[in-house]
């Protein structure tokens, strides 16, 4: 009888720690264990991380960091750390975590335009992806990049088209490069080259003219009949006269640095530099700044007049007036200059 009790008693204490070592385990796995109120947080894991930085990330939105600990270990998440942005969901168990942290890379939407050069635009880039702007910037402007690929200093923004992309937040430098050649080549397609080729353009002319067309104006409306000025221009053999490539050209210069030409003057056109279409013929050797998809489309489609000059509208801001001798220009032109003068606009 003594026998008895006594293996009684060892069972139920072993069914004690079995139903307290399952209830643990149940606690581990299946327990809600987020403390915080949103309905979601994000963590970010970069391509560098170990357990602990992630385990420093997750300790501030858990209730119980160690039984996580504990489920990380038995589930060998600690030596298979996976690099991305992560969804936590209120209420979600160290299961749940696990699985989503291990395996539910969310995509992040990029975006850019308005960045006129490599550097900027590298560190737009930087902001928004885990790849930091050095490593972009070192990517973007390879020599054996720009060789392998037909680009140079002078070309190479235009490869970069601005708009909405989407990416996992922990893509290289290098993949996020070539992810944005390949969208240039999609781009490129049979319909757009056979464009660019009726027009006489190389993309990279076309590109360059759209910058141009882009700095002149950003309405999308008139964008065509402004590059059918300047495609007139060049058919004629006439300079392209462009104030955006003087602008360009200018800021080139220590005399001009931190300023903003509000006003182009006679003094600009004297720059000497390939990008003063006042005073060399032809297209500049690359882009005045990104333009936007519609300007790239103007060039391609644009509108067939014989305009040759235009002036910006003193009564209608943001518009221009058109003109197709030069007299009639002049007379565009200097009522946009007083309007000028009477705002204080000097240079």
């Amino acid at each position: 009888m003594y026998i008895k009790k006594i293996l009684w008693a060892i069972a139920l204490i072993g069914l004690g720690v079995v139903g307290y070592f399952a209830y643990y385990i149940y606690s581990a796995m299946m327990v809600p264990n987020t403390a915080f109120n949103n309905e979601e947080a994000y963590i970010y894991i970069k391509s560098t991380d170990r357990y602990n930085d992630v385990r420093e990330q997750l300790e501030p939105l858990l209730k119980d960091i160690s039984k996580f600990d504990a489920l990380a270990k038995q589930k060998k998440y600690i030596n298979n750390v996976k690099a991305g942005k992560f969804a936590i969901k209120k209420g979600m168990s160290n299961n749940d975590i696990i699985n989503s942290i291990r395996s539910k890379n969310i995509p992040v939407k990029v975006s850019f335009n308005n960045q006129n050069s490599i550097e900027k635009l590298a560190g737009r880039i930087a902001l928004q992806i885990e790849a930091d702007s050095i490593s972009l910037l070192s990517a973007m402007k390879d020599d054996a990049f720009y060789t392998d690929n037909d680009f140079k200093n002078e070309t190479a923004l235009g490869m970069y088209l601005p708009n909405s992309y989407e990416f996992f937040w922990n893509t290289s430098a290098e993949a996020f490069r070539d992810r944005m050649l390949k969208e240039y080549n999609r781009f490129w397609n049979d319909s757009r080259l056979n464009k660019a080729k009726a027009i006489g353009l190389s993309e990279d002319e076309v590109i360059a003219l759209a910058s141009i067309v882009y700095e002149e104006s950003k309405q999308s409306s008139e964008q065509p009949r402004i590059a059918g000025v300047y495609i007139n221009r060049l058919k004629i053999g006439m300079p392209l006269q462009a104030d955006p490539t003087l602008k360009f050209a200018a800021y080139k210069l220590p005399k001009y640095e931190n300023t903003i030409i509000k006003r182009v003057l006679n003094i600009h056109k004297k720059i000497d530099s390939p990008y003063n279409t006042y005073k060399y013929s032809g297209l500049p050797p690359g882009l005045v700044a990104m333009p936007d998809l519609s300007a790239i489309e103007a060039v391609l489609n644009y509108e067939k007049h014989k305009y040759l000059y235009f002036a910006a509208d003193a009564k209608n801001v943001g518009f221009h007036k058109f003109a197709k001798t030069l007299a009639q220009h002049n007379r565009n032109a200097k009522e946009y200059h007083t309007y000028l003068s009477s705002q204080g606009i000097y240079k």
